[in-house]
């Protein structure tokens, strides 16, 4: 289905990014990804960098029902393949993977497409290149990426107002900065520890959700 924008707005309020890396001993993605959907997460973008491209396919169909029944649409990291064979909801991509290659064109003009932007030039190009959102950071550094830049929430600001579609702020974001983002222009907030590494999990997406909802919503 196409989002609106204003649909696309809404799911990008608060958006979790899966990292298997933070699952204690005995826990599954799923169990741990319920309890996000039942905090009160809009988004969900399945990551993994190390599984095998069959083994991904398999995870995602997985959870797809999962999503579904919680109303929250799905989308895969990096591997427009892997998004289109377990029919996916969209694909997020990097800056280097719409060089020579179109991206909307492949997964068509109903899936979701995000893309990584961290200057006002990449965020132009990527709006030029269809993408429904971009995503825009790392702006309180990172614990997922030890390379990731800290970004000002000005330059971020500057970044999302240089666009049409609407930007989500990624980068080490949780209950106990999230308020620092206030008037900074973005439709919502991508998190992943902030949501996986909580030792209540629903409760850290509820928490998120709620602040979320007043900066944002």
């Amino acid at each position: 289905m196409k989002f609106s924008s204003e649909e696309m707005r809404k799911a990008l309020l608060l958006y979790a990014i899966t990292d298997r890396r933070w699952l204690s001993e005995g826990e599954t993605l799923a169990g741990a990804l319920e309890q996000a959907l039942q905090g009160g997460v809009t988004l969900v973008q399945v990551r993994e960098k190390e599984l095998p491209e069959e083994d991904f396919v398999r995870e995602v169909r997985e959870l797809l029902p999962l999503c579904r029944r919680y109303g929250v649409p799905l989308i895969v990291n990096d591997s427009v393949e892997v998004a289109l064979a377990a029919d996916a909801d969209g694909v997020h991509v990097g800056q280097s993977d719409i060089l020579g290659r179109d991206i909307r064109a492949l997964i068509g003009p109903g899936k979701i497409l995000g893309i990584t932007a961290k200057t006002t030039e990449q965020a132009r190009a990527a709006e030029a290149a269809g993408a429904d959102y971009i995503g825009t950071g790392a702006v309180f550094g990172s614990s997922t990426k030890s390379d990731a830049l800290a970004m000002s929430v000005e330059t971020f600001r500057g970044i999302a107002e240089s666009v049409e579609i609407p930007a989500v702020a990624i980068g080490g974001i949780c209950r106990e900065n999230i308020d620092r983002l206030a008037g900074c222009k973005a439709a919502g907030v991508a998190v992943v520890s902030g949501i996986f590494a909580a030792d209540d999990i629903r409760a850290a997406a509820s928490g998120l959700k709620a602040r979320s909802l007043a900066l944002f919503g």
